[in-house]
C-alpha cells in the first residue's frame, strides 16, 4: 500500500493530473507529461508543468460533493437529505450516524494534499537554482501555504517533514511521520510562504485562473484571522498535538487580528485585476463564470475534456461519476423535483417538471437539505437578491420537451389550468398570513407533500414546511447548459445527469470585506471608510441591486430592475457583532463549503449548529422538528483518515498518538 508521501516521480506518473502551463495564453493551458525529474524544475518550462499539476489538483477537492458535505452538513446551513447515505448522516452529528476516521470525508482533503506539497517543495528547491522568474516560483509558495492552511484548520498540527527535512523535497517514500504543532505550521510554512507570494506575485494573473497578489492576500488575511482566534481561544477548544497557545514569533492574538485587517484593506485599496461584480446575480449566473470577483477556482469547461480532468477517450458529459475530478457538488443539495405529479386531460398524471440541463434544474441527489433557520436568515427576500440568486424556488412546466409533448395544460388549485412554461410549484419566500392547506390526497399534494393557497394556482410550500424530501434547489452551484438546444434550434432536455461543466469558485474578492469586518470586530484599529459596518454595507448595497430575478413568474432569470441598496444598508446595525457577521457570511457564501471553517474558526459551531429545524423525510411531513446535535469541543478537529494511520510503519501506540484524541478507538 502506498504511503501518502510520494516522490515527485511517482506522483507525476501516477496521478494523471500533471500538465503544462502556457505562459502566452489567456487561460491555463494544460498538456500532460508522463514524468518529471527534479532537474526539470530548474527550467521555466518545468516550473510551468509543475504548477499546472497544482492547479489541476484543485479539481480533486473543490467540486467534490463529499468534500462539500463535510464542510456543510452538520452546520447551521445544511443537514442530511431524504436520500442521504452514511457520508452525510455521519457528518450531521445528530445520532443518525457516527463520524469516524473511516467515514469522515475530510479524507478528500488529506488524500489530495501531501503529494502536491512535495511537488511544491521540489519546485521551490530546484527553481531557485535555475533561471526561473520569481513570479512563477511565488505561485509555488502560494500553493504550499494554501495546502497547509487547509490542513491545519481541518486536522490541527500536520507534518512539515516528509523524511528529507522540514519543507524539503523528499524523493524516497516514507512510512513514518511526526506531526508539527499548529504554531509551527503557521509560522514556519503558512505565513512565510504567503508573504513571499504577496511580495513576488504580479498584480494581475499571468493567465485566467492563475494566482496573483490578491489571491495570496486573501489567504494571508484569513490565515492571520484564523490564527488570531486560535491564540485567543475564547471557548477553550483543545488542540492537537498538544502545545501552549503562544506564538513562536512573540505576537499576541490582537496583533494577528490587526494584520488580518491591514492585509484585507490593502487588497481593497489595490484591487489589481479584481473587484466586485455589479450585482450578486452577475456573480452566480453560469454565463458570467471566471469573472473579476474570482480569486481562485477549480476550473472546468465543456471545450476540453482534458482540461476538466477527463481523457478525451473517456469523456462523457452525460453522466457524473460521483467522484473527482468531476464537479458534482451542486447535485448533493438538489431535491427530486421530477417526482412532482399533476393531472392532465391528454395523458392523465404526468411529471410537469422534467429533469433538464439548465442552471436552475439539473440532476437531483437529495443528499443534503438546507435547515429552515438558514432559509429564514436571508431576511427580507424581496429586497436582498442573494436569496433569489442562491436558490431555485420556482419550478416551471417543461413537459413539452420531455415525455408528453402533446399535453396542453395541467390542473392546479381548484382546477385552474397551468400551461407550458408557467410555474407549477413555488417555495414561498415568507410565511403567508393565511396558512397553506396540506392534504394527503394525491391530487392535492402532487405526491411530494405540496400544498395549496388562495391566490396561487400552482402548488406552494411555505418555509416552515421545508423538509428532507422537498426544499429549494442550489441555483448558485447549478450546471452549465449541456446540449439543451438541438441542431434545428429547438429546446430539448439536454444532458442533465452529467458533471457540472463550470468552474468551482474557491476564493472571491468579496471575502476581503467579510475578513476585514471580522478583524475590526475583534479589535483591529480601522481606517476611515473601512469600519466593520462600512465594509459590510458594500456587500449589502450590492445585494439590494436587482437586474434579473432567477425565480420569476414567466421564466427563469427574467429581467427585473430594482434597487433596495438604501434599505439594506440602513438596516445594518450600528454596532456590528460576530453573530451579525456570521449571518452576513451565510447570506453571501451560503452552501459554498465555507461554513464549517467559519464556525470552527470563531468557535461558534456548537452555539450555532447544536440544534436545527426541518420537517421529516415523508411527503406528509409538514411540521418542523427541532433536532439536536452533539458537537463536543474535541470535534473542532477532523480525524486523520484511517487508511493513513494503517499505512504507517509504527507501533500501535504511535498510531494511536498520531490520531486526534476524539477519534481514538
Amino acid at each position: 500500500m502506498k504511503t501518502i508521501y510520494q516522490a515527485l516521480l511517482v506522483m507525476a506518473a501516477g496521478c494523471g493530473l500533471t500538465a503544462m502551463l502556457s505562459s502566452c495564453s489567456d487561460v491555463l493551458d494544460e498538456q500532460p507529461r508522463t514524468i518529471y525529474e527534479p532537474g526539470f524544475f530548474k527550467t521555466d518550462k518545468g516550473i510551468e508543468g509543475g504548477l499546472a499539476s497544482l492547479y489541476a489538483n484543485l479539481r480533486n477537492v473543490y467540486g467534490n460533493g463529499y468534500f462539500l458535505n463535510i464542510n456543510e452538513t452538520g452546520t447551521d446551513e445544511y443537514t442530511y437529505g431524504q436520500s442521504a447515505d452514511g457520508n452525510f448522516k455521519d457528518a450531521d452529528l445528530s445520532g443518525a450516524g457516527s463520524l469516524t476516521p473511516s467515514s469522515s470525508r475530510s479524507d478528500v482533503l488529506w488524500n489530495n494534499t501531501f503529494t502536491f506539497i512535495n511537488t511544491v517543495n521540489g519546485i521551490i528547491e530546484n527553481a531557485e537554482e535555475g533561471d526561473v522568474a520569481e513570479s512563477k516560483i511565488a505561485e509555488a509558495y502560494f500553493f504550499r501555504a494554501f495546502y497547509y492552511f487547509n490542513l491545519v484548520r481541518t486536522f490541527g498540527g500536520v507534518p512539515l517533514d516528509f523524511g528529507a527535512g522540514e519543507l524539503k523535497f523528499n524523493a524516497t517514500p516514507s512510512r513514518t511521520s511526526v506531526r508539527n504543532t499548529v504554531p509551527e505550521v503557521y509560522t514556519k510554512a503558512i505565513f512565510p510562504d504567503l508573504l513571499k507570494a504577496v511580495q513576488d506575485l504580479p498584480d494581475e494573473p499571468r493567465a485566467t485562473g492563475a494566482a496573483a497578489k490578491n489571491t495570496a492576500r486573501k489567504f494571508l488575511a484569513e490565515a492571520y484571522l484564523t490564527y488570531g482566534w486560535w491564540l485567543e481561544n475564547p471557548k477553550q477548544i483543545p488542540t492537537y498535538p498538544e502545545c501552549q497557545r503562544t506564538d513562536p514569533d512573540g505576537h499576541n492574538a490582537a496583533w494577528y487580528f490587526q494584520q488580518a485587517y491591514d492585509v484585507a484593506v490593502a487588497a481593497l485599496e489595490n484591487p489589481g485585476a479584481y473587484g466586485l461584480c455589479d450585482t450578486y446575480y452577475d456573480l452566480t449566473r453560469y454565463d458570467n463564470d471566471r469573472n473579476q470577483e474570482i480569486l481562485l477556482m477549480a476550473d472546468h469547461t465543456t471545450e476540453s475534456a482534458q482540461y476538466s480532468g477527463m481523457t478525451e477517450s473517456g469523456a462523457s458529459w452525460g453522466y457524473a461519476s460521483g467522484s473527482s475530478p468531476d464537479n458534482f457538488a451542486g447535485w448533493m443539495a438538489n431535491w427530486n423535483y421530477p417526482t412532482l405529479q399533476m393531472e392532465s386531460e391528454e395523458a392523465g398524471w404526468i411529471n410537469p417538471v422534467q429533469r433538464e440541463a439548465i442552471q436552475p434544474l439539473g440532476r437531483p441527489w437529495i443528499r443534503m437539505a438546507p435547515c429552515i433557520d438558514a432559509i429564514e436568515n436571508f431576511g427580507d427576500k424581496s429586497k436582498d437578491s442573494r436569496y433569489d440568486a442562491t436558490f431555485t424556488t420556482v419550478y416551471h412546466a417543461n413537459w413539452e420537451i420531455g415525455a408528453n409533448p402533446d399535453v396542453t395544460f395541467v390542473y392546479g388549485y381548484k382546477d385552474q389550468k397551468i400551461y407550458r412554461g408557467e410555474v407549477v410549484l413555488r417555495f414561498l419566500d415568507e410565511e403567508p398570513a393565511t396558512p397553506v392547506t396540506y392534504s394527503t390526497t394525491a391530487r392535492k399534494n402532487g405526491q411530494i407533500g405540496a400544498g395549496n393557497l388562495a391566490g396561487y394556482k400552482e402548488f406552494v410550500i411555505n418555509p416552515e414546511a421545508i423538509s428532507r424530501l422537498r426544499f429549494p434547489g442550489p441555483y448558485k452551484l447549478g450546471m452549465y447548459p449541456l446540449e439543451n438546444i438541438s441542431s434545428t434550434g429547438q429546446r430539448q432536455l439536454g444532458s442533465p445527469n452529467g458533471p457540472i461543466a463550470r468552474p468551482y469558485n474557491i476564493a472571491k474578492f468579496s471575502e476581503f470585506y467579510l475578513i476585514g469586518a471580522e478583524a475590526a470586530v475583534k479589535g483591529a484599529s480601522t481606517k476611515s471608510g473601512y469600519s466593520a459596518r462600512e465594509l459590510l454595507n458594500v456587500l449589502r448595497a450590492r445585494a439590494g441591486k436587482w437586474t434579473h430575478k432567477v425565480n420569476g413568474d414567466s421564466q427563469y432569470c427574467e429581467p427585473y430592475v430594482r434597487d433596495y441598496s438604501a434599505d439594506l444598508t440602513a438596516e445594518t446595525p450600528a454596532t456590528i457583532t460576530i453573530d451579525y457577521i456570521l449571518d452576513e457570511r451565510m447570506r453571501e457564501l451560503f452552501g459554498e463549503g465555507d461554513r464549517w471553517f467559519t464556525l470552527t474558526r470563531t468557535q461558534t459551531w456548537a452555539e450555532k449548529a447544536s440544534t436545527y429545524r426541518i420537517c421529516g423525510s415523508k411527503n406528509t411531513d409538514w411540521t418542523p422538528e427541532t433536532v439536536t446535535r452533539d458537537i463536543p469541543a474535541s470535534y473542532y478537529l477532523r480525524p486523520i483518515p484511517q487508511g493513513t494511520i494503517d499505512a504507517f510503519e509504527m507501533t500501535d501506540e504511535e498510531r494511536t498518538a498520531y490520531q486526534n484524541p476524539a477519534y481514538r478507538y
